[in-house]
């Protein structure tokens, strides 16, 4: 029994691993890699998760994906945690508004993912972002308008051990993003100033759940020219009206 939670670890990230990857699927090697296991080890679990239904092997490239047992539990799961029907509302509206590209993401541990995106007719866009991306807390908009609503201790451990700067740069230092956190909850919603992709900005307002905690996150993005700060209060307004419309339907 002491082998189990590191069995269900290592499984779960081989899962997550495999839901950044929704389109193109992964090799074993890949997926070994990424997870940080032994091949033969990756392997092994795979084909465990492949009896149950929770992972599927193309039989032509050998890559991996989800399987359908996931899709299975999601629909099972949604009634309790999902907003996402009530959220297409608010992301239509906000990509007909402001002609930008609209997504709602959700706090998947120390992680956002996106579970919507809908383009607005505006015709330049920016692609960081797609359905089933996912991306540290602090990193994104969506990360930085949830990371800034946990409390003060949560946020210290996670920045203590993320250390996002080791992959994101020095933008990402603690004092940088320490800095976003607060202009957030100053702002009400926060701001990516092209920090992933130059270019590419991205405004986020927080959703909370019944019990007040950041769960979810609106986001507009688009390249820099439409985000001046002129505009930026305009795109924010718009972003705080459709999260204060879901934070009640998730009460």
């Amino acid at each position: 029994m002491s082998e189990s939670p590191s069995v269900l670890a290592r499984a779960a990230g081989l899962l997550r691993e495999l839901s950044r990857r929704t389109a193109s699927g992964a090799t074993t090697t890949q997926v070994a890699k990424e997870v940080g296991l032994p091949r033969a080890t990756a392997h092994r679990l795979l084909e465990a998760l492949a009896s149950e239904g929770l992972v599927d092997r193309d039989g032509r490239t050998g890559r991996w994906f989800l399987g359908p047992e996931i899709y299975v539990l999601g629909v099972a799961s949604a009634a309790r945690y999902d907003l996402t029907n009530e959220a297409r509302g608010s992301v239509l509206r906000l990509a007909k508004e402001t002609g930008e590209s609209a997504f709602f993401s959700v706090r998947r541990g120390d992680e956002s993912v996106v579970l919507l995106r809908e383009d607005g007719d505006f015709p330049i866009r920016s692609y960081v972002l797609h359905e089933g991306a996912r991306f540290p807390l602090g990193v994104t908009s969506a990360g930085i308008a949830i990371l800034a609503y946990l409390p003060e201790r949560e946020v210290d451990d996670y920045l203590l051990g993320a250390d996002l700067s080791a992959r994101w740069g020095d933008s990402h230092s603690d004092a940088a993003v320490r800095e976003r956190l607060a202009a957030t909850r100053a702002h009400g919603w926060a701001l990516n100033p092209g920090l992933i992709v130059e270019g590419s900005w991205g405004m986020a307002a927080t959703v909370f759940d019944n019990a007040g905690a950041p769960g979810w996150a609106l986001t507009l993005t688009g390249i820099e020219q439409r985000f001046r700060s002129e505009r930026q209060e305009v795109l924010g307004r718009l972003l705080l009206e459709e999260a204060h419309r879901l934070t009640k339907s998730a009460g």
